[in-house]
């Protein structure tokens, strides 16, 4: 099975409680994973996404990034702990997360604030723990591993419909809108007190 069957055309979905599990099936190593969604979050467009198993791909993700350029040394996550994050982590160090609690603040009842020295912003410990739920419920994964999987990313955001990308795909008709509510949110949690993790 090819990387673009495995993520376009998985035999089935994963949930968060097999990817959190001791016996996760995912393998500690470089690759791109896909999210498809039973219950998409409100206002997101889905003219043209890939749909499969009763649910909609509307975002792929990489671990690790690209080595960077200056030298440092490159990341050693792997696909395993970085799906990992993305189901119990929070806002800060996950752009799925902080667009997915962006979209679903007026259903959750949650918003972004700033938290420990008032620089990271999350949704807060219940707020995050909403999303967590939510995304329990809702979000499921599937992977290919692959060695650079940086240019796979880019090959499946070039030639699919995913509109929670933002990072190399401005062509993406809700680029523009996702972006614009992600910058509320920032904004109005700059206006508030800060509080604690």
């Amino acid at each position: 099975m090819t990387p673009e069957d495995a993520l376009l055309r998985p035999a089935r979905l994963y949930s968060a409680e097999e990817i959190r599990a001791r016996d996760c099936p995912m393998p500690t190593a470089a690759g791109v994973y896909a999210w498809y969604f039973t219950s998409p979050p409100p206002g997101v467009p889905l003219d043209g996404c890939h749909e499969r198993h009763g649910a909609v791909l509307l975002y792929v993700g990489i671990s690790p990034k690209a080595p960077p350029t200056n030298g440092r040394a490159p990341s050693r996550q792997t696909i395993r702990s970085r799906v990992r994050y993305h189901y119990r982590g929070n806002a800060e160090g996950s752009t799925l997360r902080l667009t997915l609690g962006c979209l679903l603040a007026d259903e959750l009842g949650i918003g972004l604030c700033r938290v420990g020295n008032g620089k990271r912003m999350t949704f807060g410990h219940e707020g995050e723990a909403r999303l967590t739920d939510w995304m329990a419920r809702h979000a499921h994964v599937v992977w290919a591993a692959v060695e650079s999987p940086w240019k796979l990313e880019g090959e499946l955001i070039r030639s699919l419909v995913l509109p929670l990308n933002l990072d190399q795909n401005r062509h993406s008709p809700f680029h523009q809108r996702l972006s614009a509510r992600r910058t509320g949110q920032r904004t109005l949690a700059r206006s508030l007190p800060v509080e604690g993790d």
